[in-house]
């Protein structure tokens, strides 16, 4: 090769670069102008849950916080039923677009350990944005079983074993999963009826269809406070601030303690941009007085992080939840 064709080939092959280099400023400039522009319309937020429940309470209160942060409105579309898969797999064939939003509790990472097949993948078709809320539950009874506390809970479980039914706002759910705990931990065997959300859950306990329920706190303060229901201990490993007369199930079960999550996601193929802008926005969002006043009422505590960090947890509780189900044998019911 002369000098000359040397120089012909260095100088095409600069160009290659330069317009390589160009379409790629062209694609981040571009997306992160949308990302800056978003959202130009409104917002789809699909909760995979009935009304009334943790992750419907959780959902409304952060997203209409972001509706007046951003000056566009993000409609609760709530598509309950199946545990949450039904809801989770219309949002993971959906446009990944940053205009479809699910909220989602860590069934989410629990479904793929109790049904037999799934119509997407958990890991793979989602991207996490954050954690909105920690998640916990108290066992609650209807006030004409005769126990005052959790030590007298299980022990007239244990005289009456297969008889005594409690229920769950669904299959994996954390509700299921924090009984499912129990029975293993104190050798009960109770009968679990599993229900669209937690919600129905809920009312059904209150109108003496079901015996117990470790129902997520927030859905049932109005019950409480109307002496439908009795609370018998708390699932955190302490006793909570915001209810201090609730002791903690440990207190009457050494060890025992279940706390999960409430999270937003998007499908997995929404640019990063994208996820970037909602997580700082969200971030936002649950820094704001009135949202952690509403929310840590119902001990439902701000939990933010990372889109990084929250893949890392979402990994450690796949693994968590399927080791969980293993030991305590929990099933779809």
């Amino acid at each position: 090769m002369n000098g000359l064709t040397g120089e012909r080939v260095a100088g095409n092959a600069l160009k290659q670069w330069a317009r390589v280099f160009t379409g790629l400023t062209l694609v981040f400039g571009a997306s992160v102008s949308i990302a800056q522009n978003y959202p130009v319309k409104p917002v789809r937020v699909v909760i995979p849950w009935p009304t009334g429940g943790a992750n419907d309470v959780v959902g409304r209160i952060v997203f209409q916080k972001m509706s007046e942060q951003l000056g566009q409105h993000f409609v609760i579309d709530n598509r309950g039923g199946a545990s949450g898969t039904i809801g989770a797999d219309f949002v993971a064939k959906g446009p990944a677009d940053g205009y479809t939003i699910m909220v989602h509790s860590a069934a989410h990472v629990t479904n793929p350990h109790l049904f037999k097949k799934l119509p997407y993948d958990t890991l793979k078709d989602f991207t996490g944005i954050t954690p909105l809320a920690v998640q916990l539950g108290v066992l609650v009874v209807h006030p004409s079983l005769p126990v005052k506390n959790t030590k007298e809970f299980v022990a007239l479980a244990r005289a009456r074993p297969g008889q005594m039914v409690y229920g769950s706002s669904g299959n994996g759910s954390f509700v299921h999963m924090a009984m499912a705990l129990l029975n293993n931990m104190t050798g009960t065997q109770m009968v679990h009826v599993p229900f669209k959300g937690g919600g129905p859950a809920v009312v059904a306990l209150a109108s003496g269809e079901l015996q117990a329920m470790t129902a997520t706190i927030g859905s049932v303060i109005p019950f409480l406070s109307g002496n439908r229901l009795r609370a018998l201990g708390v699932t955190s490993a302490v006793r909570l601030k915001q209810f201090p007369d609730i002791p903690a199930l440990a207190e009457g079960v050494p060890g025992y303690e279940f706390a999960a999550w409430i999270a937003a996601f998007v499908p997995s193929a929404t640019p990063k941009s994208i996820v970037d802008r909602l997580n700082s926005e969200i971030r936002k969002a649950l820094e704001h007085p009135d949202v952690v006043k509403i929310m840590g009422s119902q001990t439902l505590d701000p939990m933010p992080m990372s889109p990084e960090q929250f893949a890392a947890r979402l990994k450690s509780d796949y693994d968590k939840y399927e080791r969980l189900i293993k030991a305590t044998g929990a099933k779809l019911d």
